[in-house]
């Protein structure tokens, strides 16, 4: 049943209303000189109709876990979100929207998650937000098998742009979500036929209606309705209604209506009107064009209302949620953590056994899966290489409890669908692929850099170690791309010990974090630390006062324990020291990194990687500033240089000695 802000508003408030929302999307980009206005001019109605008609919501309670999620993927009409989130009382201000686009704002150029009350998910990046959306959708439905719908039992709206439609990474995720049937998903497909260039026909002339149809989506051709308020509702429920198929409502708007000059035209789309075009449209639209910002009272209080209208549904929630025989279980997940202890079921690996740590990492998901029931993910059609297997059973419509996700060969959205299931909360998904497809994955992982999105990225054969397949599938430079993304915490452990640690520390820490696995077996240590990988980097002998120092990562840090023994022949002494991760070494105090790294000694570092970087921690960083070969793997690590000599040798001259 629709639940309108006031059945009795007369007709002539909701126009004026979304006439507020038209000069509002104009005045924002023109204050700040920077914009785009015209999406949000053409969908005010849409977005009226969504937040006082359709969403369930409580304003007072933006973060309320059964709410209605919206996704902006057209995130440059970020206005038009922010204009709704300050009319329904989300707390932005007025001043915020006149604010829009400038320094330390709670209006930034594009929806930033975290950092705006009613923002889900970061967009801008077009393409991302329907993917994103396709991820809240997942964790809606497996937190609604799992508890019930007294608990999760909400909606996962999303408007979409030509812009975002043309970007693959939608019709990957497009792709999946006709395929598990996400029936709580409904996407509305901005069908305005103009982009930044021009008109959409200089590039695109695809039917997306038979495109999405085909992917099993419910497919709704609205036409020209972007104005008619009642026709808006009602495709929107008849969405709601549909439960077995997601939704895509294609709606065709003129974008910058009613401006006199450029509705329909490209100049519409993001360079902000001059005062003639504003005073104009704001006459066509009967509003005070001599005053911006302009909100009648009237206008306000009736918004404020809509968004409160949920509020006794939100407070039943509350009682049910308190009364639930369950309500430690779902606090527990959607504080992002297992059961109390969870980490004491993490395995322990045999001194001198030898296991890859992407097994390694296969026997700690093994372990978890009981203990930590917010873990859900897969792999990217390479489960099994990944060690990535959670659940025997898939997540689809027929099993929609399966914490298993099967992301078939779309690496790119993948990634965008863990970082939505992530900003839903509930869920702790994780993904698995090779590390040289993290290239595939980038603009998410950064997106969920931003966001601190809580999930796990897991990339295995994360060396030219991968041997035969070739320099195309031996990652050299990934590694140290990845450790340039701020807000990603990147562990490459050295064996099974430090796996389970990195295990430990990604589902400890708030933000996203990648795990870099090896493919070939390396050897469990003997001084190997799970519990010392949260410092990003330890010692593993005790050497008080050393003549050097080596530092290892992942597959190489066993070269350095065997090149410390030789020095030791040659009367040297070395400290050889595991670097898991940089991020969480950095975060140390200095003196604590000082106690790791002797100061003003001499320094190799190995890692199959390229060098760049490794002089802010070393001063003769050995690696691979090349792509690989193809060979069996051993053979192509040893000529390029990851040996015990190269170490050994390294450390001789770095001492002036031959």
């Amino acid at each position: 049943m629709t639940i309108s802000a006031d059945p009795s508003a007369p007709a002539d408030l909701e126009q004026t209303a979304v006439a507020v929302i038209r000069a509002l999307a104009m005045d924002g980009p023109h204050k700040a000189r920077s914009g785009h206005q015209g999406t949000a001019m053409a969908l005010a109605p849409l977005a009226h109709v969504l937040y006082t008609r359709v969403m369930r919501y409580d304003a007072d309670d933006p973060n309320w876990a059964d709410r209605d999620r919206f996704v902006l993927s057209a995130g440059h009409a970020s206005i038009l979100l922010y204009s709704m989130l300050h009319l329904t009382g989300h707390g932005l201000t007025k001043a915020d929207l006149e604010a829009f686009r400038q320094w330390g704002s709670a209006t930034p150029g594009h929806p930033e998650a975290g950092h705006t009350a009613g923002v889900e998910v970061t967009t801008g990046p077009l393409g991302q937000g329907i993917a994103n959306a396709v991820g809240l959708a997942i964790a809606e439905r497996r937190l609604r098998a799992e508890f019930g719908s007294e608990l999760c039992d909400h909606h996962t709206f999303v408007i979409a742009g030509d812009g975002d439609l043309s970007e693959g990474v939608s019709h990957e995720a497009a792709s999946l979500a006709g395929h598990l049937g996400l029936g709580r998903l409904i996407a509305v497909y901005d069908d305005n036929g103009v982009t930044i260039d021009g008109h959409t026909d200089l590039a695109l002339s695809d039917d997306a209606a038979a495109r999405f149809a085909s992917y099993g989506w419910h497919v709704m051709e609205l036409g020209e309705v972007a104005n008619d308020l009642d026709a808006l509702e009602a495709a929107l429920e008849a969405a709601k209604a549909e439960q077995d198929r997601p939704t895509l409502l294609v709606l065709s708007s003129k974008i910058g209506f009613p401006s006199p000059a450029h509705t329909d035209t490209p100049a519409a789309h993001g360079n902000p009107f001059d005062d003639a075009e504003i005073a104009a449209t704001k006459e066509a639209l009967g509003l005070p064009v001599d005053q911006s910002f302009w909100i009648p009272d009237d206008v306000l209080a009736w918004y404020q209302q809509a968004g409160r209208r949920h509020r006794a549904a939100r407070a039943e929630w509350d009682a049910r949620l308190a009364a639930s025989p369950r309500v430690d279980e779902w606090r527990q997940a959607h504080a992002g953590t297992g059961a109390d202890g969870w980490e004491a079921a993490l395995p322990t690996f045999e001194v001198g056994s030898k296991i890859a740590t992407r097994k390694a990492s296969q026997q700690c998901l093994t372990a978890l899966a009981p203990v930590f029931p917010a873990l859900m993910g897969g792999s990217a059609d390479l489960t099994g290489n990944n060690g990535v297997k959670i659940d025997a059973v898939a997540q689809s419509a027929a099993t929609p409890a399966g914490r298993q996700i099967y992301f078939g060969v779309r690496e790119h959205a993948m990634g965008s669908i863990v970082v939505g299931a992530a900003q839903h909360g509930g869920v702790v998904p994780f993904s698995g692929t090779f590390l040289v497809f993290a290239d595939y994955m980038r603009p998410p992982v950064r997106l969920a850099a931003m966001a601190g999105s809580h999930c796990v990225f897991v990339w295995s054969h994360d060396s030219v170690g991968v041997g035969e397949d070739g320099p195309t599938h031996q990652p050299v430079e990934q590694v140290m791309s990845l450790r340039a993304i701020p807000g990603l915490t990147v562990i490459r452990p050295a064996d099974g010990t430090e796996t389970a640690g990195a295990w430990q520390a990604a589902l400890s820490l708030d933000g996203p974090t990648a795990l870099i696995l090896s493919r070939q077996d390396l050897p469990v240590l003997a001084s190997t630390n799970a519990a010392a990988v949260a410092g990003g980097a330890y010692a593993l002998n005790d050497v008080a006062d050393p003549d050097v120092v080596l530092i290892g990562t992942g597959s190489e840090l066993a070269l350095c324990v065997e090149a410390a023994e030789r020095l030791a022949g040659a009367s040297v002494q070395a400290r050889v020291v595991s670097m898991p991760s940089w991020e969480l070494f950095e975060a140390q105090p200095a003196a604590a990194q000082a106690s790791v790294l002797a100061t003003g000694v001499p320094t190799v570092s190995i890692e199959a990687g390229v060098t760049l970087g490794w002089h802010r921690w070393a001063s003769h960083p050995l690696g691979i500033d090349r792509f690989g070969a193809s060979a069996p793997g051993g053979t192509v690590m040893a000529e390029l240089g990851m040996t015990v000599d190269a170490v050994e040798q390294t450390a001789l001259r770095a001492l002036g000695r031959s």
